[in-house]
């Protein structure tokens, strides 16, 4: 019966005393991290309520000890802070953060610059579409000598500029027998504009041709005269050319 009741009396623990940190070495497990959670904690308290405990079991010498050890092994010292890696150094981080600032700042002017020119773009397809033709805000009769021996290289005259205006082409072709006449338009490197057959000239044997210069693009136009008989075939007789210019010009 004492055999039992011996064996289930509770052993009473050992106080943390001076004796009982010096004879289970403490002090070094603790800085060593080899104390269990429960003896750290024992540790710990009994040093903040026994100050001069922390004095007669020399544990700041001890302290010093174990960091000349650390030193001696060539590790880090413990509140050394640890080196930063290359992204997480502040100039390498504000870098980072100036170069997404730039591509942020560069995204918002090409979208804006691209949408400019999508706005450009929708508007010169309306205008190809729609074609509008200017009023002519003023009207002049030019007399031209065409080339007889083919289209000339360079515009003889330009009409268009300065804003729509009617410009009646008078061709000379007294020199001709033929009465009538065929005329093809067309836009140098480019194709036909238009074709006006069995025009007719006047007493003074000119071919009379009126335009609104803001009815055709700007660019080099060529205009060929073909002289047509009484069964109505056709014969190059003239060659004449003129530019068209962009407004504001």
């Amino acid at each position: 019966m004492n055999a039992v009741a011996s064996t289930l009396t509770p052993v009473a623990r050992e106080p943390m005393d001076r004796d009982f940190i010096e004879k289970n070495q403490i002090v070094e497990r603790y800085l060593l991290g080899k104390l269990p959670p429960k003896g750290v904690s024992d540790f710990e308290r009994v040093c903040r309520e026994n100050p001069a405990l922390v004095e007669e079991i020399g544990l700041a010498e001890r302290v010093q000890q174990a960091v000349k050890l650390i030193e001696a092994s060539g590790q880090p010292e413990l509140w050394q802070e640890k080196p930063k890696k290359l992204w997480e150094k502040p100039p390498f981080i504000a870098a980072t953060g100036a170069a997404l600032l730039v591509a942020v700042i560069a995204a918002a002017v090409l979208a804006s610059q691209l949408s400019d020119t999508r706005s450009r773009v929708a508007q010169l397809q309306r205008d190809v579409i729609e074609r509008p033709i200017d009023p002519a805000g003023s009207r002049r009769t030019l007399t031209v000598i065409p080339s007889r021996t083919g289209a000339p290289k360079n515009a003889m005259f330009t009409i268009g500029g300065r804003g729509a205006e009617l410009v009646e082409m008078k061709t000379d072709l007294s020199w001709s027998s033929a009465r009538a006449f065929r005329i093809q338009i067309e836009r140098a490197d480019q194709g036909i504009v238009a074709v006006l057959h069995n025009v007719q000239k006047d007493s003074n044997g000119h071919l009379r041709l009126a335009l609104n210069s803001s009815a055709l693009g700007p660019g080099d136009y060529n205009i060929a005269i073909d002289a047509l008989d009484w069964r109505g075939q056709a014969q190059p007789a003239a060659w004449e050319s003129f530019e068209v210019a962009r407004n504001g010009r």
